[in-house]
């Protein structure tokens, strides 16, 4: 690959000389003079004066219109980095605006990192963070990036690899994501030069080998296309266009197709003067060349989301060679190839004002609103994981769908409705209860397609995500949203549990005639904590309060004093051996375990069905054992022949049958929308019946589920009881 032409300040100065004042050329100049005097006597590895590099820089952003300041801060990006120039007197001379914008392209200094990786995402972040407040930032940086890349022949081979790698996975994607085709397709061809040196030339030979033939083609159908339009008296440009070679080797790859095979190598494009124009072009082309089905494609009318319109059609030629026609306005034109950058031409001036052009930048480009999202939630601490997000939601997206209001939102492959709440605001995605995609009522874990409208049912009374969630969500800022959430709930739930624990243990000393205060003194309890494997006092409290510990031994070692067994007053006593001088905790294939017992039958009771969660408590019958009941069971709550029973830490991977019976005005797809919750919530059905009473509104429906513990069975009624024309849920006895 030839290396680019040196570029000189009158080059600079020339180019923009064209568009900008003589006082916006007082600041570049100024600008220049500062930097050539700070970089004097440093060298590049090419052995030229460091200077050039920023005068290139300068010139970049001269072409394609920046602002005066843009360009100032260009050409003195590397001033605060390499000449320990201080912030304070960058402001002196140039400024609060300018010294920010340097400041934010200048890496960041001697801080300690794990690794070189992790060093080179801190610096992306600290970029990406200045962009989503001033997207001029990137620009600046796209730019010297261009220029290193460039001149990247000078380098050592491994470090050509690294820097070629890098411009490839974060700099070349957000030129893209920016609209600015100028400088992403030489970023992507200069990468793929020194990455792939090999596939490069044997590309570059093939595009070579064919360029005249194709020439030959493409000025003969520029004739014919042209002399029809004049005809129609139509105002335009006409041009071949050759596609890059990192272009076609990724549609090769991708689309495991032969370098013959890629339909759009000979391109035209007709540059044209209204939105009018370009699709009555389109009507001529195809009146007069046949058109291949399903390539036609109208950005206009659904711009691209970095605001690239045209109209694409591909047409086979009198001769059968097949082009690719491209169709848009002078406007169109100017920001498929400058992007962003296009948006404040000329506008950097008196008429810039920072905060405008970026509200107005975020209502242009949809995605750039998520990255100041993403941006205002980021973690310090963990630069690589903002890097991941930013790589696989932003960078990756590629299926668009669209709110119903017509907003919309890109998305990477995979993702479903759960994604699309989170990325349009984190509080609707913690208060999602349901999703409608075109229309329809589906489920929480359906995959989208481009094209989809995707309508959110949110609740205030929502109790938030549920950890299922996490393997339905495809985006990291999803996941990243709801572990957040689900840690938080978890604090304060396990608080609430500490002081049910302190509270049970409290009232049994009290019970017992023990002084309370002297006994829940945390030194003094801190004696018994290693009998019963827990490191603190919040471990034992909780301990207590989920009954995963025996309060009455905790009582024993705490007071030093021996209770008598559980049944010293029961007549059943000598069914059970009490010898042992330390009580047995023996655990039931039902995952319930049951103290001082040795061997008995233990079993759920049919009537109650307890489910891990609930609170429990055993029930001593004639000749069947130990029947476990829900606490509040009606059919235990006289009963004397009780004892303490516990959930077992194999009881929480075990599913249990729950009954749940639904009240509700009947109406279109109840049952449907029901069968959808459970769907959401992965419960698995096993019976269902219901009964429409006679004045034929009311209807009860009964459930016959499977469910796993306590908490996802008051967040499935909880879902269930959201749906429209639904009265009431409750689970019901046997």
């Amino acid at each position: 690959m030839a290396l680019k032409q040196v570029i000189t300040k009158e080059m600079m100065f020339e180019e923009a000389k064209k568009y900008l004042s003589d006082e916006s050329l007082a600041l570049i100049h100024k600008a220049y003079d500062y930097a050539e005097e700070k970089h004097r006597g440093q060298f590049r590895k090419s052995g030229e004066p460091y200077v050039i590099h920023v005068i290139a820089v300068g010139y970049i952003l001269a072409t394609i219109n920046s602002g005066p300041k843009t360009i100032a801060a260009g050409i003195l990006h590397d001033v605060m980095e390499d000449c320990d120039v201080s912030r304070e007197t960058m402001v002196e001379e140039f400024g609060e605006e300018i010294t920010t914008l340097v400041e934010s392209v200048t890496k960041i200094g001697n801080i300690q990192f794990k690794s070189e990786k992790e060093y080179l995402a801190a610096n992306h972040r600290k970029i990406f963070i200045a962009m989503a407040k001033d997207v001029r930032v990137i620009l600046i940086k796209l730019v010297d990036r261009l220029h290193n890349m460039r001149t990247l022949g000078f380098m050592t081979p491994e470090k050509q690899k690294k820097i070629a790698s890098e411009t490839l996975e974060v700099y070349a994607p957000i030129a893209h994501r920016l609209g600015i085709s100028e400088i992403k397709n030489e970023l992507e061809d200069l990468s793929f030069y020194y990455l792939e040196p090999v596939r490069y030339h044997e590309i570059a030979h093939l595009v070579e080998v064919k360029k005249d033939e194709r020439a030959k083609m493409v000025e003969k159908m520029i004739a014919d296309i042209t002399e029809m339009l004049n005809e129609h008296h139509f105002q335009f440009r006409i041009f071949g266009r050759s596609k890059h070679l990192y272009s076609i080797h990724k549609k090769m790859v991708t689309k495991n197709k032969r370098f013959e095979e890629i339909l759009d190598l000979y391109a035209i494009r007709i540059v044209t003067q209204t939105e009018l124009n370009c699709y009555e072009i389109l009507g001529y082309i195809h009146a007069k060349y046949h058109p291949i089905p399903g390539r036609l494609k109208d950005y206009i009318a659904m711009p691209k989301m970095n605001m690239y319109q045209s109209l694409h059609t591909t047409i086979v030629a009198d001769e059968g060679n097949i082009f690719e026609v491209q169709i848009r306005t002078e406007h169109m034109d100017e920001v498929a190839e400058l992007g962003v950058a296009a948006h404040w031409r000329y506008k950097e001036g008196k008429k810039y004002n920072r905060e405008v052009e970026q509200k107005e930048i975020e209502e242009k480009l949809a995605w750039y609103r998520d990255l100041t999202t993403m941006t205002d939630d980021v973690d310090e601490s963990h630069p690589e994981d903002y890097m991941n997000i930013l790589q696989k939601d932003i960078f990756e997206a590629n299926v668009y769908v669209m709110s119903p209001m017509g907003r919309v939102i890109d998305l990477p492959n995979g993702s479903t409705p759960l994604d699309f709440a989170y990325r349009i605001h984190t509080e609707v995605g913690h208060s999602t209860v349901g999703a409608l995609v075109n229309g329809y009522l589906v489920p929480l874990n359906t995959v989208l397609k481009t094209g989809d409208v995707v309508q959110i049912r949110t609740s205030k009374q929502s109790n938030g995500p549920s950890e299922d969630w996490l393997k339905i969500v495809k985006t990291a800022h999803a996941r990243n949203k709801i572990k957040a959430f689900l840690q938080k709930k978890e604090n304060e739930n396990r608080q609430q549990y500490i002081e049910k624990g302190e509270a049970i243990l409290k009232e049994e000393l009290i019970k017992r005639g023990f002084d309370d205060k002297e006994y829940m003194d945390k030194t003094k309890l801190a004696n018994v904590y290693g009998p019963f494997n827990v490191g603190n006092y919040q471990e034992l409290m909780y301990a207590i309060a989920v009954k995963s510990v025996s309060l009455q031994q905790v009582i024993e070692r705490l007071t030093n004093q021996k209770t008598t067994t559980l049944f010293d007053n029961l007549s059943l006593t000598k069914l059970f051996q009490t010898k042992q001088k330390e009580v047995k905790r023996v655990t039931s294939n039902i995952g319930v375990s049951v103290e001082g017992i040795d061997s008995m039958m233990i079993s759920f009771a049919g009537c109650c069905k307890p489910i891990y969660g609930d609170e429990i408590v055993g029930f001593i019958t004639k000749g069947q054992g130990v029947k476990v009941h829900r606490a509040d069971c009606p059919n235990v709550s006289q009963e004397k022949r009780l004892i303490d029973v516990y959930w077992d830490e194999s009881a929480a991977s075990k599913m249990y049958e729950v009954q749940l019976l639904i009240c509700a005005n009947d109406r279109s797809y109840l049952i449907s929308d029901i069968v959808t919750v459970l769907s959401q919530h992965k419960v698995k059905l096993n019976g269902m019946n219901s009964q429409l009473l006679d004045d034929r509104i009311t209807a009860y429906i009964k459930l016959k589920i499977e469910i796993n513990n306590k908490e996802n069975l008051r967040v499935l009624m909880a879902n269930i009881k959201k749906l429209n024309s639904i009265v009431s849920v409750e689970r019901i006895m046997q």
